[in-house]
This record gives structure tokens, sequence and C-alpha cells, in this order.
């Protein structure tokens, strides 16, 4: 009887790890650009046609917003963010707010504004349309991640404004 119920319960563990679907996921850990202070960590999980963007980030200017953007190019070895080049633009958009106007009228790589707190520290969690993970276009894997000094004025093309570059990260496969 013990054994027919080992087997039953393999059996049902087995069939519900079948109907498990992996979900992409990819982690940014952003490091400070040569001198500044912001450190941080970015999740993005693939699902339901739509990115979940989520994170927490630290040593920002406190009560001030910062322009946030996914980058050409998975590289922070210059110092100063500059090694990652432009907007990630895959889509050949105009530079504009995240959501505005539709989900793809913006570069793939514009991402919402970044409000932090009395602390100079920020959290949050989005989802965007624009951006995928793992695949396609507009697969962010492998594509650098910033973090601006200044807000995102949505019009200055093609960069919006936003000033030095603060943080930089790689995106990279969980």
């Amino acid at each position: 009887m013990i054994q027919k119920f080992s087997i039953l319960a393999a059996a049902l563990l087995v069939g519900a790890c079948a109907n498990q679907i992996a979900v992409p996921t990819a982690t940014a850990n952003l490091q400070a650009t040569k001198g500044n202070n912001a450190t941080g960590v970015v999740t993005f999980s693939q699902g339901n046609g739509r990115v979940l963007v989520s994170g927490e980030i630290k040593g920002l200017k406190p009560n001030a917003e910062h322009a946030f953007h996914v980058h050409e190019k998975g590289d922070c070895s210059s110092g100063d963010g500059m090694s990652t080049g432009g907007h990630f633009n895959p889509t050949s958009k105009p530079h504009g707010a995240h959501g505005d106007m539709g989900s793809d009228m913006h570069h793939t790589g514009d991402l919402p504004v970044l409000k932090t707190d009395a602390n100079g520290t920020v959290k949050f969690n989005f989802e965007s349309t624009s951006i995928t993970v793992g695949s396609g276009t507009t697969n962010v894997v492998g594509r650098g991640l910033i973090v601006h000094r200044d807000p995102d004025d949505y019009k200055t093309q093609p960069t919006g404004n936003a000033g030095p570059r603060i943080a930089c990260a790689i995106i990279t496969l969980n």
C-alpha cells in the first residue's frame, strides 16, 4: 500500500511539474558610475505578452526624478556609462514617454521615470509591452541599463535631455 501511494504521489508531482511553464527572467545589477553612489537590482520577468520590471535603487538624489533607459550595448567598462551607446531602439521610433500614445510610440529602451523618496531610494514595479526577455527584436538581454542624473523631458531627441549616466548594468538572462 505504501509503495502504491509513493508511486501515485511521484506521478502527481511529475504531472504538476510538467504543467509549469518556465518564465524568462533577467537581472541587472546596477553599479555606480565614477563619482556617483547609485546601486541596485532590477528584474525583468516575461509573461502574458508583457514584461514585469521591478527593482530597488539606492544612492540617488532624494525627492527627485531620474530618467531610466535600456541602452544598445551591454558594456559598462567606460566608467561613465557611455560605453552602453544610445537608447535601445530596434523599431526606429522617436524618443518619448513609456506608455504614451500607445505602447510603441517611443524607443524600446524608454522606461518610466524613477521617483525617489526622501532617502534617495526608489522601489518600483511596472509592466511593459515594448520589451521582451530572451527572444525577439525587442529582447533586452545583453543590453545596458542606465539610470540618469536628471529627469527625462520626453521631448529632446534622441536622449530626453536626461543628463549624465549615474548607474550602469548589463541585463543578463537568469
